[in-house]
C-alpha cells in the first residue's frame, strides 16, 4: 500500500461543455459514464468533501451520520474478524474504519482515481477494481457488505448488483447501503429556497444524463421511487430490516451540492436501506 500517488493527466478533461437532459440510458452506458466521471472528478471530489469524510471515519451520506453512532451495520464490537465487502469505496474511508474495529474489509470501486486517493492515505485495507453488477468474489465469501452513496445510485439495474451482493454475503448476511432520498427527484438539486419547490415528477424514472457534443453519456444518475427500492432489494434476495431517514444534525452548518440545513431541516436527503440475506 505504499505505491506513490501522483497526478495523472489521463484523468484530466473538461466537463463545463457536458449537456444535462433526461433520457434511457442501459448498463454498458451507465458503468462507461460512471467510470469515467469519477476518474476525472475524483481529485476535486476529494480535495472538497476529504476533510469531511476524514480519512477513517464512516459516513453514511452529507447530513453526517455516523456508522460509529448509528450501528447499522451491528454492533461496533461485533465488527471484529467479520469479513466486509465495501462497494462504491471511494477512497475506502469507510474501510479504514472498519478495518480499525478488527474486521477484515475489503474496498471495491469502478474508478482508477478513487482507488489512487485510497493509496495516498495509507493503510492495509486490500483494494480491487471492478463493477459492482460483476463482483470478482466465491460465492459466501462475507459477512457484511455496504456502500454509502456508492455504485447503487448510478446503476441502471440494481436488481443484478444486489444479487451479486447476495451472493458474495453468507446466510444472514447484512447488507447496508445509502442513496439520495428518492423525494429529493422531485425538487431542484439547489442548496438554498429555490430547491424547496417541487419542479418535477418524483414517479418519472426516466434517468439524468450529462452528454458530450456526441451524445455519448458522460454522467448517469438514476432514479427509483422509495417503493421501486424496497421491491428492488426483495427480487435481490433480501429482506428489509430498517430504513434510516436521517435528520440533519444541528452542528452541520456545510452545504454539500444540493444538502444544506435550510433543505435537511425540511426534506429528508438521505435514505438508507438496512437489509439481510435471503435464505
Amino acid at each position: 500500500m505504499n505505491q506513490e500517488y501522483e497526478q495523472d493527466d489521463r484523468f484530466e478533461t473538461d466537463d463545463d461543455e457536458a449537456v444535462a437532459t433526461r433520457r434511457d440510458a442501459g448498463d454498458a452506458e451507465s458503468s462507461r459514464a460512471s467510470r469515467g466521471w469519477w476518474d476525472r472528478n475524483a481529485d476535486e471530489y476529494q480535495n472538497d468533501h476529504g476533510a469531511f469524510l476524514g480519512d477513517d471515519r464512516f459516513v453514511w451520506g452529507p447530513e453526517g451520520l455516523d456508522e460509529a453512532e448509528a450501528g447499522l451495520l451491528g454492533p461496533t464490537e461485533g465488527l471484529k474478524g467479520l469479513d466486509v465487502l465495501e462497494i462504491g469505496a471511494g477512497a475506502a474511508q469507510c474501510s479504514r474504519w472498519l478495518a480499525a474495529q478488527g474486521a477484515r474489509p475489503v474496498a471495491l470501486d469502478l474508478s482508477h482515481r478513487q482507488l489512487q486517493h485510497a493509496l495516498r492515505i495509507g493503510g492495509e485495507v486490500p483494494l480491487v477494481e471492478a463493477d459492482a453488477g460483476a463482483l470478482p468474489f466465491r460465492d459466501g465469501a462475507f459477512d457484511l457488505a455496504c456502500s454509502a452513496y456508492g455504485a447503487v445510485p448510478f446503476v441502471a439495474d440494481p436488481v443484478r448488483v444486489f444479487r451479486e451482493v447476495r451472493r458474495v454475503l453468507r446466510p444472514g448476511g447484512r447488507w447496508v447501503f445509502s442513496v439520495t432520498h428518492p423525494i429529493r427527484w422531485a425538487f431542484p438539486d439547489e442548496p438554498g429556497p429555490e430547491g424547496l419547490s417541487v419542479a418535477a415528477s418524483y414517479f418519472d424514472r426516466t434517468p439524468y444524463v450529462e452528454q458530450d457534443e456526441q451524445g455519448r453519456a458522460v454522467y448517469v444518475e438514476h432514479h427509483r421511487t422509495l417503493g421501486d427500492r424496497v421491491r428492488d432489494v426483495v427480487a435481490g434476495g433480501f429482506r428489509l430490516v430498517d430504513l434510516v431517514e436521517p435528520e440533519w444534525p444541528e452542528w452541520n452548518s456545510q452545504e454539500w451540492g444540493g444538502w444544506s440545513p435550510l433543505r435537511g431541516n425540511l426534506i429528508p436527503g438521505t435514505a438508507i436501506f438496512v437489509c439481510e440475506r435471503e435464505g
